[in-house]
């Protein structure tokens, strides 16, 4: 198996995810991912779990989707904790998530919120 490189600044982890993404590499895109992750997607519904994220991911990246890189908004860091953000260039809302350092130094999302976007059948 070969060594991925590992996000050591949060902001990291949003480059790999593109970079992993474009190249199909689903088990890379789940490695970004602590092993008891929540991600918000689909949208309106909840996919926890490495091996779940990758099996979402697999099927996502089936299709050959292409993803752009997004300039993250300034990370806010409280010790171990870290909230990245990023504003899509599609407009489409906002992205979130909250990661985590590792024993390592490496950084890995817990919490990943793709799109704040209301769900239909479920504004106020």
């Amino acid at each position: 198996m070969t060594e991925r490189e590992k996000a050591m600044r949060p902001e990291d982890i949003i480059r790999l995810f593109v970079e992993r993404s474009n190249a199909g590499d689903a088990a890379g895109v789940a490695a970004l991912y602590e092993p008891d992750a929540v991600l918000a997607y689909p949208p309106g519904s909840q996919t926890v779990g490495r091996a779940a994220i990758q099996a979402l991911w697999e099927k996502v990246l089936a299709a050959g989707p292409r993803f752009e890189p997004e300039e993250p908004l300034p990370t806010l860091v409280s010790g171990d904790i870290a909230l990245t953000s990023t504003p899509p260039r599609d407009g489409a809302g906002a992205r979130a998530q909250v990661v985590r350092r590792q024993p390592d130094g490496s950084w890995l999302r817990v919490l990943d919120q793709p799109e704040f976007v209301p769900v239909p059948g479920t504004a106020d």
